[in-house]
């Protein structure tokens, strides 16, 4: 094992057992070091590292810190791999959003105020005037993500957030026949949104299976007609 490795894992130890809680402030790097047996360059290694994955945060000129190790926050550190992914890895993450996304599109049925209904309908008379598709997707994350925020669960919203990013979004609007693409994207959000007004949670929910269902045979298919790049991935 890697020196930096069993200094991370040391520090994670110490937070499992509850030396190091929530928020607490890491002791001083000399004695830290010591008090795990590892060099300071190791112990700096192993904090930077930490740091990217959000459970250490460092404060300048007061020190290091955990975190609130809310799982939405740690999840935070997974988007950039979302955000390269491509070939098969885009398609795993899409074929997971399917599973998770419906079920909380059927529970918003419920929920979503009269207020929040209104602004779904704005989101996407804006979606029709995009003129671009970086400008289209933003409107399409908007809708999608206020339907989950209404379910109240923030690690859900993250999970799906990171299952689908921006930058992935583009890359599949793009990678298809965009106009096409657009018109069935606006096809199937008026069918979610239409369920939710009414109430139907059954009916939500197969609106976004169907819609997630689309994006998730788009991107099989183009592994399929790319054999090379399928035994790549």
């Amino acid at each position: 094992m890697a020196l930096t490795d069993e200094a991370i894992d040391k520090i994670k130890a110490m937070i499992l057992d509850g030396e190091l809680t929530p928020g607490s402030r890491l002791p001083k790097e000399e004695i830290l070091a010591g008090q795990l047996g590892l060099s300071r360059n190791s112990l700096r290694e192993a904090v930077r590292a930490l740091t990217a994955m959000r459970i250490l945060i460092t404060r300048q000129g007061d020190g290091t810190y955990v975190s609130s190790l809310e799982p939405h926050l740690l999840l935070e550190s997974l988007s950039f791999a979302a955000d390269v992914s491509q070939g098969r890895t885009a398609l795993q993450l899409v074929q997971v959003r399917r599973l998770l996304e419906p079920q909380a599109t059927g529970l918003a049925a419920a929920l979503l105020t009269p207020e929040d209904l209104r602004e779904l309908r704005d989101i996407l008379d804006r979606s029709r005037a995009a003129t671009t598709v970086e400008e289209f997707v933003a409107h399409d994350i908007a809708f999608h993500l206020r339907i989950v925020e209404a379910v109240g669960n923030p690690v859900l919203s993250m999970l799906l957030r990171v299952l689908s990013t921006r930058t992935q979004r583009v890359r599949i609007v793009r990678g298809s026949r965009t106009r096409h693409a657009l018109d069935a994207a606006h096809q199937d959000h008026e069918q979610i949104l239409g369920a939710l007004q009414s109430r139907d949670a059954l009916l939500a929910a197969s609106a976004a299976t169907v819609h997630i269902t689309a994006v998730e045979q788009w991107l099989a298919a183009s592994l399929s007609d790319d054999p090379l790049r399928a035994i790549d991935d």
